[in-house]
């Protein structure tokens, strides 16, 4: 298990977090564009404390939650204990609690898969797929003034060029997604700047951010299981 400082720590700050990212939904929007999951079994790997899953569950036939971290497993069981459809296990994206071809949409949204180390997640992905069926990854784009400059300084071992020549590797497409994260206040930007970076980095970070409003852009990698025979 990898653990998640942010989420795992600072649970209710967290929350904060999920709702000030992407007011315009342009992540769902070119996830949807990509992976179209109406009518499809979907699931959430890395889902913490469930803030995607009742979105999926509009449209999806069934969603599953998977969450390592036995707090955050309980928080989700709440969030959709009233959607039918919707069910959160106790699991990791190394060793997932899901039958061979069960689902149509594997998705993990700053979860586990960051680059070079997280191929056991994407053979079990795969292994849960269904012929044709999508494991869709979204991390955020390090490339991109400002966050990503916060990022690359708070994790200067990290290398954006070779995560993504990592998945590429692995048979990803690649899309870029600019996106607007907006706080209702300063103070709740400056307790997000302060979960996601370092002192040093959040103090700049806050400094650097007029306002109550980020640019931050994501990325979306997709991966296919083919339809067809797979030859190895």
């Amino acid at each position: 298990m990898i653990a998640s400082p942010n989420i795992w720590h600072w649970p209710a700050v967290y929350e904060e977090e999920n709702r000030a990212q992407d007011t315009r939904g342009a992540v769902y929007a070119a996830l949807r564009e990509s992976v179209d999951w109406t009518g499809r079994d979907v699931v959430d790997v890395g889902c913490g404390s469930g803030y995607h899953l009742p979105m999926f569950a509009r449209a999806a036939r069934t969603v599953t939650g998977v969450e390592p971290h036995p707090p955050l497993v309980a928080a989700a069981r709440r969030r959709v204990e009233d959607l039918s459809t919707v069910r959160v296990l106790r699991g990791s994206a190394a060793s997932l609690p899901l039958p061979d071809g069960s689902t149509d949409l594997v998705h993990a949204r700053t979860a586990y898969f960051f680059g070079p180390g997280c191929g056991a997640g994407i053979l079990e992905a795969m292994r849960v797929l269904r012929p044709g069926g999508a494991l869709a990854v979204v991390d955020l784009d390090a490339t991109a003034h400002p966050y990503g400059e916060w990022m690359r300084a708070d994790l200067p071992h990290y290398d954006p060029p070779a995560v993504e020549a990592f998945f590429r590797a692995q048979g990803f497409d690649l899309r870029r997604v600019d996106t607007e994260w907006a706080f209702p206040d300063r103070a709740a930007l400056e307790r997000v700047l302060g979960i996601e970076f370092g002192p040093e980095v959040a103090s700049r970070a806050i400094r650097e951010t007029p306002g109550t409003t980020l640019t931050v852009r994501y990325r979306l990698h997709v991966r296919r299981k083919p339809a067809g025979v797979e030859i190895r």
